[in-house]
């Protein structure tokens, strides 16, 4: 299962680099929903990788980047989801609070699978928002990774 996990977070920071790289080649074209979105999946993924592994800063989960620290951002949480799926079992249950309170356990696998669900959905989003702003969105299924 660890292989599959690295592959997924091999394809998902694939797409957020290629993602990085539209926001900073097109910054009068990137709405600021578009980078609010952005901004959002790389702060979760961070708050999600702190949860397991508690070796960073948390950002606020709305927490705006500059467009330009978009891909150093990526490349940190990249490097510590492939950490934790080096160092942690996949079926050990992680207790932790979410930001409103709510006190949760699940197993690291559930929460690693909802940091790539997560940013797909959003990556989608932002896609939207590439399209009404006049630039052409990116095809970051999964699929087209794999070809």
């Amino acid at each position: 299962m660890k292989p599959f996990f690295k592959e997924l977070f091999e394809y998902n920071h694939h797409y957020n680099q290629k993602l990085g790289d539209v926001f900073n080649d097109n910054p009068d074209k990137t709405s600021e929903k578009a980078i609010k979105l952005f901004s959002h999946i790389l702060n979760a993924h961070r708050v999600w990788n702190i949860r397991i592994d508690p070796k960073q800063t948390a950002f606020g989960i709305w927490e705006i980047h500059p467009i330009q620290n978009f891909k150093n951002i990526d490349k940190v949480n990249q490097e510590h989801s492939l950490l934790i799926l080096d160092k942690f079992d996949l079926n050990e249950t992680i207790n932790y609070v979410t930001s409103n309170g709510q006190a949760y356990s699940h197993c690291i696998r559930d929460l690693l699978f909802h940091v790539i669900n997560h940013s797909t959905y959003h990556r989608g989003q932002i896609a939207t928002e590439f399209r009404q702003n006049g630039l052409d969105p990116l095809a970051t299924d999964y699929i087209h990774y794999k070809r």
